[in-house]
């Protein structure tokens, strides 16, 4: 990496170089793991954002979009408050290297951990006074889990990251709820401090200590974008900081989600979140996040048709690798530290196709000498190959159009442990597939590719 400094200030901030890691890696993923999983509940409602449960303390507990569920009303006492969730996380069942090797089988390159969501809680043993009893080393585990699978998961050989909310609900106000609070008024002046000395007692302290202790790859921000100013976060003094002194420094990568300024404007990549809005190509890295079902944190009110199946989140990875971006899946483990099932099982069935096709997707990028307009086929390109990704075995010829002068000499079907040569054609500036009527016993599902060599 350069050894240029770099100042409090988005043009020098924004000129720093895209450590090269993040736009090889492609896929990731997300955890999204605390308090919220003890009661792990949320009304199932197909808005937009509208069923995720790790916004319990809001959104069950609270009112803010609460989707008139009165679930917590229903089942705990008028005196249970959100924080009185916490010793039942106790994460008994926690095995953070068996998490990592699913990772790993899954074909992610890097993992990134909810450190902190808006509720506050930490899942390591911050030093922060303002947190005695609010983190998994005082209460509920009463260990380090951020620890325990950053460990893990490097041991394995992927990259760790970790997601930081920006904002607290005890806290923050915010102009989105109405009222200019998500959680009720006790709470926050139970647990809440001024708002004015956040920034100075706990956001950046905590970044700081973050990034010293654990050293990620990758900080994943949120929440500052809704209502922070660059000022009262301090965002651009912190990044700066982050890029000239931290010990991770080259490695390091940021999302655009620390403050107001941010979203689609600056840090290494921008965020989108469950297809809220359109990738960025090639002007800038990016990267999509989602669950496999439509909640981050486990919700016990998903059924089986909230679920994507498999073939479906391999077509989305696809298509999201081949418009430029990288793709961080989330799973949601339970408070006592399982990966559901259903969810593992979407991981394996990820990592068996990426293992045949993995070579269309790790290190690429968007397709230059072919184009596509079929809504079943995708194109990327690693090197000097093109990939055609197709999500119907091709019985029927199938073309593509050629937008250089570069002609294709080979054609090949990914498959395990050998390479069978696939017929094609040229005519009038369109690579066409012809049909194979043969299906070979290859073990390919879900979707099929071709190694188009020039």
């Amino acid at each position: 990496m350069s050894n240029k400094i770099y100042q409090p200030d988005w043009a020098s901030l924004d000129s720093r170089e895209m450590p090269q890691w993040y736009n090889q890696a492609k896929f990731g993923i997300f955890i999204h793991w605390g308090v919220y999983s003890v009661p792990s509940w949320r009304k199932i409602n197909n808005a937009l954002f509208g069923s995720y449960a790790e916004w319990y303390y809001a959104s069950v507990y609270g009112q803010y979009r609460n989707n008139d569920d009165d679930f917590h009303q229903k089942n705990y006492a008028p005196d249970f408050l959100y924080r009185d969730f916490a010793p039942h996380f106790k994460a008994e069942l926690f095995q953070p290297e068996a998490w990592a090797e699913l990772f790993k089988s899954a074909g992610a390159k890097y993992v990134v951990l909810t450190a902190k969501h808006h509720d506050g809680f930490c899942l390591w043993p911050t030093e922060n006074r303002h947190k005695k009893g609010w983190n998994s080393g005082d209460t509920g585990p009463k260990r380090d889990l951020l620890g325990d699978i950053t460990q893990a998961v490097r041991d394995t050989g992927l990259k760790m990251g970790m997601y930081y909310s920006s904002v607290e609900w005890e806290t923050n106000s915010s102009h989105r709820p109405q009222g200019g609070y998500f959680i009720p008024r006790r709470d926050r002046e139970k647990f809440g401090i001024a708002e004015e000395r956040y920034p100075d007692e706990i956001l950046i302290p905590q970044l700081k200590e973050l990034v010293t202790r654990y050293q990620p790859c990758l900080i994943f921000s949120d929440g500052g974008e809704w209502d922070f100013s660059a000022e009262y976060s301090q965002t651009k003094e912190f990044l700066s900081w982050l890029y000239n002194e931290a010990p991770n420094k080259d490695e390091v990568v940021v999302n655009d989600r620390f403050c107001k300024e941010m979203p689609g404007e600056h840090g290494d990549y921008y965020s989108t979140e469950y297809n809220d809005k359109e990738g960025f190509g090639k002007l800038h890295p990016w990267e999509e996040s989602r669950g496999i079902g439509k909640s981050y944190g486990y919700n016990r009110a998903e059924q089986l048709e909230d679920y994507s199946s498999s073939q479906q989140l391999i077509l989305q990875l696809v298509g999201i690798v081949a418009k430029g971006g990288n793709f961080l899946l989330n799973v949601g483990p339970t408070a006592d530290g399982r990966i559901p099932v259903i969810q593992e099982e979407r991981l394996r069935d990820i990592g068996r196709w990426m293992a045949v096709n993995g070579d269309a997707i790790y290190d690429s990028e968007m397709c230059t000498r072919l184009h596509n307009d079929d809504e079943r086929a995708f194109l990327t390109c690693v090197g000097s190959d093109d990939y055609l990704i197709v999500t119907d075995w091709p019985t029927q010829r199938f073309s593509v159009r050629i937008i250089t002068e570069a002609t294709p000499t080979a054609c090949t079907l990914l498959c395990s442990g050998q390479q069978i040569h696939v017929p094609f054609g040229i005519e009038e500036g369109q690579l066409i597939v012809h049909p194979l009527p043969w299906r070979f016993d290859l073990g390919l599902e879900y979707a099929y590719t071709f190694r188009v060599s020039y």
